[in-house]
């Protein structure tokens, strides 16, 4: 098995298998959570596609399985379903067990723009950048049609994605090189700020900030159509 496999499988099968714990009954939210896993997989492929043609990234064949799509090994594929199940598990977990936990509409209009002073500054400053000027862009987006569309969200998914951030860290660094001879995944300093978090590039935080975010307000999206219903 490949390292990159091991990862997949490994972020995902625990969450997995406590999805059909009896109190929170989390495989009941299956039917939304799938569905906008799979809609932001496909926007976040076709992205990755590109920049892996572009030579933004590139992936190490000593740590997958050499079986590609598109130019992705097929880990990568799955890492867009395996690695979002699992911290938008841990999101509902915390919103299950500390329901009367969240921020208040002021602060997350406070963090929302003290993120978009900083956000739009380093952007616009690095729009010569691809990894830089496409994924903060792509960020600063999708914090602003949750803010004003779905503030209900930040309220614990600012919170959470603290929580989330500790098990991130861990498997995208050993993506990254941590604790291993060579990265998984190759990054052109080019086309980032080449500041790192470890061996990270802080670019990475947003992205996961972004994907996730993207898959809840999904997720919220299709709860209030089959309300509707």
């Amino acid at each position: 098995m490949s390292l990159y496999l091991f990862l997949n499988i490994a972020s995902f099968l625990i969450p997995f298998l406590y999805s059909f714990e009896k109190r929170m009954k989390y495989s009941k939210r299956w039917k939304v959570i799938f569905p906008s896993l799979i809609i932001t997989a496909l926007f976040f492929i076709i992205w990755d596609i590109i920049f892996t043609k572009m030579g933004v990234w590139s992936f190490n064949p000593r740590y997958h399985s050499g079986i590609e799509f598109f130019g992705l090994p097929i880990e990568e594929w799955l890492f867009f379903i395996c690695i979002p199940y699992a911290s938008i598990f841990i999101h509902f977990s915390f919103q299950y067990f500390l329901p009367n936990v969240g921020l208040s509409d002021t602060t997350v209009k406070k963090i929302y723009w003290f993120l978009m002073i900083l956000i739009v500054s380093v952007t616009v400053l690095n729009f010569d950048k691809w990894y830089t000027f496409v994924n903060f862009s792509v960020f600063i987006l999708v914090l602003t049609i949750a803010v004003f569309k779905f503030p209900t969200i930040l309220k614990t998914y600012f919170i959470t994605f603290l929580i989330i951030l500790i098990p991130f860290l861990i498997v995208n660094g050993i993506l990254t090189g941590s604790f291993i001879d060579e990265p998984v995944v190759f990054y052109n300093n080019d086309e980032n700020l080449s500041i790192r978090l470890g061996t990270i590039p802080v670019e990475d935080v947003g992205y996961a900030f972004t994907m996730l975010l993207m898959s809840l307000v999904l997720m919220k999206i299709m709860e209030r159509k089959n309300e509707s219903i």
